[in-house]
């Protein structure tokens, strides 16, 4: 790696670290168990979920994990309260251009931001469909939804800026209308991914071993899957040729879908032993049946199988995807003073044994800088 590059992965790897503030960002409605606030990664990771699940193409998933960066500065804007717009629309930017311009490649980044914003073309057009349909059923597919929630949503339907879906997608608005009322929406491929991304909400109350940069709590599953989405979009230079970047975000943002029922197993738990024992696959495989299962059936087997691409990691996208998912606990955890670690015993041998080879197959430049900075990590 020359040193041009060098300093861009210096810069992108640093972008990716202030992204994880967003995981701290709360937003005003609630996980659909009414456990508590939902913060503004997990729901980027839902609306990207959602937004695959509804046939968006690639770049409009990529606004989507981009979207609500700004909120690392502005803090979340809910939608029932006033806002002076004008106001707010120079935060925003001022945010993004402090936020992305940390970034190896800002220009591209604002402007796939001010695409969004801006409603410029119909990948934009879709993300910000489902950036606003997302928190409507967030709501009414709760089991016991809050009731001025709902009041928010009947608001938000007939008058807000969920009014004009009405016409852009009359069938989903239906099927809310359906649920104000208290009923059930009709079976039908609708309905059946409503469920799976009612379900998929299960993720973001899955914590994992890892605490967040700042060590104020662990990270749960769904905010790490979109922090991984987030890398492969920023650390794209670091694929090898020919590798689908989309493809890759997508493998991403439902790989670890099976801890819903199967939780986190920690790499170096048992010695390194319990991840990816028989026993574990054998339940991340059922798992993946049930919960893709959910899905109309052609879709759910092609989820199902791309699930199986990532988990065996044979193709060059899923060895990419895999390098990534063994790459960004290692950068949470350097940056967070070995946090995660401490509780197995963590050293380096561990960590060049059980991380390295997986991230040297995939992005064998990315680990290179890693490598150093765990030398020195563990030297101190």
């Amino acid at each position: 790696m020359d040193e041009e590059e060098a300093a861009g992965l210096v810069r992108n790897l640093a972008f990716l670290a202030e992204a994880d503030r967003l995981k701290s960002v709360l937003r005003a409605n609630a996980l659909m168990d009414l456990s508590r606030p939902e913060n503004s990664a997990e729901h980027s990771w839902h609306v990207a979920l959602w937004a695959l699940v509804f046939g968006a193409s690639d770049r409009a998933i990529a606004m989507l994990l981009l979207h609500d960066l700004v909120e690392i500065d502005v803090g979340d804007q809910p939608i029932h309260l006033e806002h002076d717009r004008d106001a707010l629309a120079r935060a925003e930017a001022q945010a993004a251009a402090r936020i992305m311009g940390m970034a190896a490649g800002p220009d591209a980044l604002i402007a796939l931001w001010q695409g969004f914003e801006q409603v410029a073309d119909d990948d934009a057009v879709m993300a910000k469909r489902m950036d606003h349909a997302q928190p409507l059923f967030q709501v009414l597919m709760a089991p016991q939804p809050l009731s001025d929630h709902v009041t928010i949503v009947r608001d938000n339907l007939a008058g807000g800026r969920a009014a004009r879906l009405r016409e852009e997608w009359p069938e989903a608005m239906a099927a809310a209308g359906v649920l104000l009322a208290g009923e059930a929406p009709p079976e039908g491929d609708l309905t059946r991914r409503l469920r799976f991304l009612a379900e998929a909400d299960r993720l973001k109350s899955v914590y994992r071993a890892n605490t967040l940069i700042d060590g104020s709590r662990q990270e749960n599953s769904a905010e790490h899957s979109w922090h991984l989405a987030l890398y492969a979009l920023i650390l794209a230079d670091q694929a090898g040729a020919g590798i689908d970047i989309g493809r890759v975000i997508r493998m991403l943002l439902i790989h670890d879908l099976v801890e819903i029922d199967v939780g986190d197993v920690p790499l170096h738990s048992a010695g390194g032993q319990a991840h990816g024992s028989v026993e574990v696959q054998a339940a991340e495989a059922a798992a993946a049946r049930r919960i893709f299962g959910l899905l109309p059936p052609s879709q759910a087997a092609a989820l199902y199988a791309l699930w199986q691409e990532f988990e065996a990691t044979e193709t060059p996208d899923a060895v990419f995807a895999k390098a990534l998912d063994r790459a960004q606990p290692v950068v949470q955890n350097l940056l967070s003073g070995g946090a995660g670690w401490v509780d197995y015993g963590v050293t380096l041998a561990d960590i060049e044994t059980r991380v390295g080879e997986k991230v040297a197959r995939g992005a064998p430049r990315l680990w290179a800088a890693l490598h150093r900075r765990l030398r020195l990590h563990f030297a101190g």
